[in-house]
């Protein structure tokens, strides 16, 4: 029988996508290969404290993800980071030095701050300031992310603001990063003001913006299960795509699906092997699409035994001085709800170069790194471990052409949708939006 729509791939980008479907009247059939929804949203709980195994919260203002929990009716289940208390280090020479207030991403704002960190040289500093007399150029071509900042605020602006503070969101190298895909609100200021710094103060700011993160009071699985419904769902994996006069079929364990539209919103290299056959430079492109690896590591300790303070939110590691930590999150500090009152939750993210390391070699390497960063000596009672491979697309120089030809394609390919963090965003809320744009797209054909 043909339906109008199949969705592969059971992550925030398919289950979206399933959501608006069904909201318009079209019941999706999902196939997701494991046996949890969600994909890397994943909430847990142990020993009453809520563990976030992938993201913990979303950016508040890209309006689409807030936008879905209002339609889910989980609007007063929102919460905001604790901002009051939003300190985030960075290790520098084996020491932990707070970000300087009013920094913009790397972008400084206030002359004091900037001028009092241990954080910059003072080479640095002053380089930063004489950014402010820059001049427009123009439009340019698309650079790394390393070659776009060296050239406004020098190597140690990458070094100890960009790397670790991209590295927690995208978990990639900006010397391959593309400026364009990653920073794309920079460079337009750039092209219009020059300087970023005097582009970023004459921006006005939005008075009450609330929170700079939102997440969900009991965890953002609470989305998952609430989209579940909206799809017949059915674990499987899809072993072959093929075109159709109507559309397209499916194959799911030696049988066929029918569907007018397919929706794939698994990572860019399972869609290249679906569509080798049907589009080989299409594949290609897909393919050509890089993933990196983490790992989220929890720890969990009795506050009468934690000897640490904790002021702030927690660290970053740059890459010049990390060994297999790249962050680490207080979690009870960054939001509340989140840990009983006399425990301590540890949120460690991992490079994905120790995907193959034991548990337990897992948390003795994180207890070593946190014992030389931190001090501390406490001994957690317990843990958790979650890995994603190949799950964090990155975005390297030349993306934005990619995407262009792929969307190129994809226009003769009627029937055909991509949704998911290879192509346009890879936070929630842009997954959520390119799910309901695949969703719309069905529903005006």
């Amino acid at each position: 029988m043909l339906q109008k729509a199949l969705i592969v791939g059971g992550g925030i980008s398919g289950l979206s996508a399933a959501y608006y479907l069904s909201k318009a009247g079209v019941r999706p059939t999902l196939l997701e290969k494991s046996p949890q929804l969600g994909g890397v949203i994943q909430t847990r709980t142990q020993h009453g404290c809520l563990l976030e195994a992938g993201p913990d919260s979303f950016i508040a203002q890209k309006p689409w993800a807030m936008d879905l929990i209002r339609e889910l009716g989980l609007a007063d289940q929102v919460i905001g980071s604790n901002d009051h208390l939003r300190v985030t280090y960075i290790l520098k020479n084996g020491k932990l030095v707070p970000l300087p207030d009013g920094l913009m991403m790397m972008v400084p704002t206030k002359i004091m701050p900037l001028v009092g960190t241990r954080l910059l040289s003072w080479p640095t500093k002053i380089r930063m300031g004489l950014e402010l007399l820059r001049r427009p150029h123009g439009p340019q071509p698309d650079r790394s992310v390393t070659e776009f900042l060296v050239d406004h605020y020098g190597q140690e602006s990458v070094d100890y603001l960009a790397e670790p503070l991209l590295a927690g969101v995208y978990g990639g190298d900006p010397n391959e990063m593309s400026v364009n895909s990653v920073l794309a609100r920079f460079v337009e200021i750039e092209s219009k003001y020059g300087s970023l710094t005097r582009g970023v103060l004459s921006i006005p700011r939005p008075k009450g913006s609330g929170s700079l993160f939102r997440t969900l009071k009991s965890g953002l699985g609470q989305l998952v299960e609430l989209l579940r419904p909206s799809a017949d769902v059915k674990q499987a994996s899809v072993e072959a795509l093929e075109r159709t006069n109507s559309g397209f079929r499916a194959r799911v364990n030696g049988d066929w699906i029918d569907s007018e539209n397919v929706v794939l919103a698994v990572p860019a290299g399972s869609c290249a092997a679906l569509l080798g056959p049907i589009h080989a430079e299409l594949a290609d492109l897909l393919s050509s699409i890089p993933y990196t690896s983490s790992i989220t590591l929890s720890l969990g300790y009795r506050k009468a035994t934690f000897d640490h303070p904790l002021n702030g939110f927690g660290f970053l590691v740059p890459k010049k001085e990390r060994k297999l930590m790249a962050a680490c999150t207080w979690v009870g500090n960054k939001f509340s709800y989140r840990v009983p009152e006399d425990l301590v939750l540890l949120r460690c993210f991992m490079g994905g170069n120790a995907l193959s390391e034991s548990d337990g070699g897992l948390v003795k390497a994180a207890r070593d790194e946190l014992r030389n960063i931190m001090g501390l000596q406490a001994e957690p009672f317990f843990h958790s471990i979650a890995r994603w491979p190949q799950s964090m697309a990155q975005y390297t120089v030349g993306h934005e052409k990619r995407i262009e030809r792929i969307e190129a394609i994809m226009k003769s390919l009627s029937g055909l949708h991509l949704a998911g963090n290879a192509y346009h965003g890879i936070g929630l809320p842009d997954c959520v939006r390119m799910g309901k744009e695949a969703a719309a797209r069905i529903t005006s054909s």
